[in-house]
């Protein structure tokens, strides 16, 4: 009796550390980035909130790069901000989207159609709450009427990049490959943070809310996809991929 006690916690531990299983460890690391990202988040909204250091640092980042500001620059960051605006991620969204269908990956699907808009709601819900004037300039680069915290552009890059790196990685096998695309995705969320930030219309802390805001909302999607699609296949029915896979080869033979 003694040992049943340390034997359901090793066996616990061991079922959430396995690859294997519904509730195994894509159901751990989910939850983990979940967390982690959940408390980074609440922890930048309270320091805005109770203007904390951060605030500071949000003005003097601000007027730094407005001070510098260069013609050339502008229209760089101005191309980047639109092409990851409402549009543009609306039809990189769809296009990747149409990508999955054809390839008849349908938990992807289902990620894209629910992380992507669904984030996009969730942003501009969070805007409504934290009610946050943009930054102030005699002279913007961009001027926007909507609230500030936290950025709906970062977060829609956060979300979307997230997504295509996190298919990308799970279809190579190489860990350099990997590695890039990893470092891709980053580099085109920073870049997005950047633009925000360089033309005025977001603070530092706004944009740093919204990766820690996309990180975790897309840590919810594919974690629940991920789940379900595993619940399916630990009940003996067929993944929906599989299905329309079989059933594109019956068409092909008629």
């Amino acid at each position: 009796m003694l040992n049943t006690a340390p034997s359901r916690l090793r066996r616990f531990i061991a079922a959430r550390l396995s690859p294997e299983g519904q509730m195994g460890l894509h159901l751990t690391v989910g939850l983990a980035l979940l967390v982690l990202a959940a408390w980074i988040f609440g922890e930048i909204a309270e320091d805005v909130v109770t203007g904390d250091t951060i605030t500071l640092v949000d003005i003097q980042l601000a007027h730094w790069f407005h001070e510098r500001a260069t013609q050339g620059f502008t229209r760089a960051m101005l191309v980047v901000t639109h092409w990851n605006g409402i549009v543009g991620s609306s039809i990189m969204a769809a296009l990747l989207a149409l990508w999955f269908w054809r390839r008849h990956a349908h938990y992807w699907l289902i990620v894209c159609l629910v992380a992507v808009p669904g984030g996009m709601l969730l942003n501009v819900a969070l805007k409504h709450v934290f009610r946050r004037t943009r930054p102030s300039f005699d002279d913007p680069l961009l001027s926007l009427m909507t609230y500030s915290f936290p950025s709906g552009h970062t977060a829609a890059a956060t979300v979307f990049y997230g997504l295509l790196a996190c298919y990308v990685v799970r279809r190579v096998r190489t860990w350099r490959v990997r590695a890039l695309v990893t470092l891709g995705a980053v580099l085109m969320v920073m870049l997005v943070a950047l633009s925000r930030m360089y033309l005025g219309v977001h603070y530092l802390s706004d944009v740093l809310a919204a990766v820690a805001e996309g990180a975790a909302w897309l840590a919810i999607c594919i974690t629940a996809v991920s789940t379900l699609h595993r619940r399916r296949l630990a009940r003996g029915q067929t993944s929906w991929s599989e299905r329309a896979h079989r059933a594109a080869a019956a068409e092909d033979l008629q």
